[in-house]
């Protein structure tokens, strides 16, 4: 598990260590791994040539230090001050002993930035706030041809949220310190990151802000039959989705479902002839189920489907139609359920829920608040699907998905994703557990559908039936069977 920690939960816990070396561990493992991405690109770190910005503080001061020590190695190293009078002087100090040069001149500074072979963003660390000071906005959309490192976290970034509220530099590698910030696992600020290099420095901040599950935590998570198990005992999904006008909704949602470990699926829609036709163990028959999905493509349906799931004595995920539905009748139709519901909407969706004006290009700017706005006021788990997925619950908690691709964004992967969580409440996870790991396995799916000779690459088109149909590879994957195009997901 990947835990991230607010900025208040990092100085709490960097408090604690006071009078321990933590700096001194951090630009250890900063000045690492400059070196050892320096080796790679240009097969050693003497003669390269390595620009630090470097702002105020101790941001600032980690950077300079990192850079003291790639110019004893030989590296060319100068630094461009953004904020001079109130530069580390410590940093300052070690950098020119070591043969650094500094300059405050931004031109140099610019011309440097284009050419170097690594770039040290230092100049805002995870006390920031908003966009780049203009001084800085420069180096967010200059050219440049070398790596560029953030330090602690992208100059830009919030580090508590991932908002992004102006300019921002992106980063090919983050080195963050002592622990992930959540800022880093959701977009946008991730998109911003990079590859995420953790450096252990001694922290113990208290209980995690945001989580990221990753292949042992999912492994453990999943169901497996026994021994005894029938078709009963492994979950009966109730499903209730599809219309005349939209009858793919429902195949799909069928097939996450049955590719997701369900015993059964009881459809109750209007395209039950065409369902059954291409889903042959489809259970057609009122009957018991251990959870309800109700929303996709359901049309005109979707009043009664949302009033009979919700009537229900067993978990619902609410989806598509039917959150249209509930947003129209507010937060009050969920009050005194007794069983969990789980509502998982795209930003157009969220932002219906939110009502008062909210966009959806809001919710995608702030994908963190706005899933935990929603899961407080509805009193609900919520799945806010996107360029990260977001899972949050009413008391705070939440966890991010590591496994999206861009290539998931096509018509019906949504209701793969509904099946495929479905399945796993109807399983017996709690929304907490079935959400992110529905998440988690939809993500390798669509994947492994991208690159369907398991080569990994830069994948190619898929459908929302191919993404299905690799739910079974990507189960596989998590348990260990397979480990193609999954580098970095796992522990």
């Amino acid at each position: 598990m990947r835990h991230a920690h607010t900025v208040e939960q990092v100085r709490a816990a960097e408090a604690a260590l006071a009078g321990q070396p933590l700096m001194d561990r951090a630009v250890a493992g900063l000045a690492a791994t400059c070196a050892r991405l320096l080796t790679e690109r240009r097969g050693r770190v003497y003669g390269s040539r390595v620009l630090v910005l470097a702002g105020s503080g101790d941001n600032g001061g980690d950077a300079l230090f990192a850079g003291a020590r790639l110019a004893r190695r030989g590296a060319a190293v100068r630094a461009v001050l953004l904020s001079a009078d109130r530069a580390h002087p410590a940093g300052l100090a070690a950098l020119r002993a070591a043969g650094g040069q500094v300059t405050t001149d931004q031109d140099v500074g610019l011309a440097d930035f284009r050419r170097a072979d690594l770039v040290l963003d230092g100049i805002v660390g995870i006390g920031g706030s908003g966009g780049l000071r203009p001084a800085a906005q420069p180096y967010a959309t200059a050219p440049r041809t070398g790596v560029l490192v953030a330090v602690d976290l992208p100059s830009g970034v919030d580090a508590d949220t991932g908002e992004v509220a102006g300019a921002a530099l992106r980063a090919d590698v983050t080195v963050t310190f002592g622990t992930y910030k959540p800022g880093l696992l959701v977009d946008p600020g991730a998109s911003y990151a990079g590859a995420l290099q953790l450096v252990p420095i001694g922290l113990a901040p208290a209980g995690a802000a945001v989580e990221a599950l990753q292949h042992a935590d999912l492994a453990a998570l999943l169901p497996r039959p026994a021994a005894e198990s029938d078709k009963y005992r492994r979950g009966v999904l109730g499903l209730l989705a599809g219309s005349e006008r939209y009858p793919g909704a429902a195949l799909l949602a069928v097939a996450g479902a049955l590719h997701g470990g369900a015993g059964a699926v009881r459809y109750q829609g209007r395209p039950a002839e065409e369902v059954v036709r291409r889903h042959p163990e489809v259970l057609l028959t009122p009957g018991r189920v251990q959870a309800w999905v109700v929303g996709p493509g359901s049309g005109d349906d979707a009043p009664d489907a949302l009033s009979d799931a919700l009537a229900s004595e067993v978990p619902a995920l609410v989806d598509a139609d039917c959150l249209t539905e509930l947003a129209r009748r507010g937060p009050a139709e969920l009050a005194g359920r007794s069983a969990p519901t789980l509502l998982t909407p795209h930003a157009g969706e969220a932002a219906r829920l939110l009502g008062g004006g909210v966009t959806a290009d809001q919710v995608a700017a702030a994908r963190l608040r706005h899933a935990r706005e929603l899961a407080v006021r509805f009193g609900a788990t919520v799945l806010l699907k996107g360029s990260t997925t977001v899972v949050a619950r009413p008391d705070g908690a939440a966890r991010v998905n590591p496994t999206g691709t861009s290539w998931l964004a096509t018509a019906g992967s949504g209701d793969v994703l509904a099946g495929l969580a479905g399945a796993l409440l109807a399983a017996g996870l709690d929304p907490w557990d079935a959400a992110p790991a529905a998440a988690y396995l939809h993500g390798l799916a669509g994947r492994f559908a991208a690159a369907a000779d398991g080569a990994g690459g830069p994948g190619a088109p898929v459908t929302a039936s191919e993404v299905a149909a690799a739910l079974p590879a990507a189960w596989r994957a998590v348990q260990g069977r397979r480990t193609v195009i999954t580098a970095g997901l796992g522990d």
